[in-house]
């Protein structure tokens, strides 16, 4: 096994720590380790308390101001090594907030949780490095910011391989692609994404997978391995036009609906299409999808053919997948706005993109720690939601034949 590489400053303050303490033991180290975290939180307050005042301690500024520092107070904080007795500085006024440790908090044990939070948002390990240290001054290796999000993986695999619903009323499945150096090469990689609804109207990301390409054999083993986790029956998947995925998905679920989404289909036309002609193309082709009646629908398809022959490999895309425009009719109008298109797992894309875009990933543990916590950032801004209109959606679930005795299966 190779060397593991060090940051040198990180090697000469764990040798200065074994030089003045000496430990022996676990129990030494842990104690060792909590006499650094009490000089290190209160340099940390205290630059805090500097940003507050806008100005150091002693510099000319604190003349100026009617807001000064007004000496210290202690409070004991509980630690992942145990009780430490810190020195917390205070102003005058009282209106110092701070916010690495807020005023009655005294268990600190998760501040890691800060560290994993810059990470999930798409700071590097450098970066999340010096923004801790230019706000605290002082500095935290990468080696320990590394340390730090590896606590997730554990907690990642158990998420990889829940239990999932027994039904969803949809899932949107789509693929992104990212960079994972592979020894001394770059290499492009699928990343495989499945966003569910609940019977109750819940979002719900199944999962994520890692591919060299996006295939119908991945999409298979992925059909096959959710359920195996306990999905028993799925209403409808929204998807891309990738070959095969339909007859993979039925093959697994022989039930499901299989919907091509309508901005894909938009997208593959309008490359036969001069610029000049986007705006007025997609605004025929919307009141082609966007009927209200299938016969309205077939009605505005024959339009739309005469107005664009001019066009012919544009109009063919349409032509050969107009049975999934049709499809869209038999199905109520909240169901059609939900399952027409898979806008709402690529919105989860572009929020991976948002924490992948700075380059590539030394291995695919790293890339999947960056997306997970993604995917747990964003599953606290659904807490508490539902999807909209969503009873409005069950009602026409309810009414529709074929779908009614399958509903109330899993209500």
């Amino acid at each position: 096994m190779a060397k593991i590489k060090r940051d040198p400053k990180s090697v000469e303050l764990a040798n200065r720590i074994i030089e003045e303490y000496q430990p022996e033991s676990v129990e030494d180290m842990q104690n060792a380790l909590k006499d650094i975290f009490g000089p290190m939180f209160e340099s940390m307050l205290k630059g805090e308390m500097n940003h507050h005042l806008g100005y150091k301690s002693n510099d000319k500024g604190e003349k100026e101001s009617s807001n000064r520092r007004n000496g210290y107070g202690k409070k004991l904080l509980h630690t992942s090594s145990g009780e430490v007795e810190i020195a917390t500085p205070r102003d005058r006024d009282g209106s110092f907030e701070p916010q690495l440790i807020p005023k009655r908090q005294r268990d600190v044990s998760a501040i890691e949780d800060k560290v994993i939070s810059m990470y999930a948002r798409g700071m590097s390990q450098r970066d999340i490095s010096l923004t801790i240290e230019d706000i605290y001054g002082f500095s935290v290796s990468h080696d320990m910011v590394s340390d730090i999000t590896d606590s997730v993986i554990p907690e990642l695999e158990e998420w990889q391989t829940r239990p999932l619903s027994n039904c969803y009323a949809f899932l949107f499945v789509d693929c992104m692609f990212t960079t994972i150096r592979n020894e001394y090469e770059t290499k492009k990689y699928a990343v495989y994404t499945i966003l569910g609804y609940t019977m109750q109207g819940k979002k719900d990301v199944l999962g994520l997978w890692l591919n060299e390409t996006e295939s119908k054999h991945k999409w298979m083993q992925i059909f096959d391995e959710i359920k195996a986790r306990g999905v028993e029956d799925i209403f409808f998947i929204s998807m891309d036009g990738v070959s095969g995925l339909e007859e993979g998905a039925r093959a697994i679920f022989p039930e499901v609906t299989v919907q091509r989404c309508m901005v894909h289909l938009i997208r593959n036309s309008i490359k036969y299409v001069p610029s000049k002609d986007y705006k007025a193309f997609t605004a025929s082709l919307k009141k082609v999808y966007g009927a209200q009646s299938l016969k309205a629908c077939q009605s505005a398809f024959e339009s739309f053919k005469q107005q664009w022959s001019a066009y012919p490999g544009a109009i063919n895309v349409w032509i050969r997948n107009f049975n999934h425009v049709e499809q869209l009719f038999e199905y109520g109008s909240a169901i059609r706005r939900i399952m027409y298109t898979t806008n709402a797992v690529e919105s989860i894309h572009s929020s991976f993109r948002k924490v992948t875009k700075k380059g590539a990933f030394p291995n695919d543990t790293a890339l999947f720690k960056v997306l997970y916590l993604r995917v747990k950032e964003l599953e606290k801004k659904w807490e508490g939601g539902h999807i909209q209109n969503w009873s409005m959606v069950m009602n026409q679930l309810l009414i529709h034949e074929g779908l009614e005795e399958r509903v109330h299966k899993y209500i």
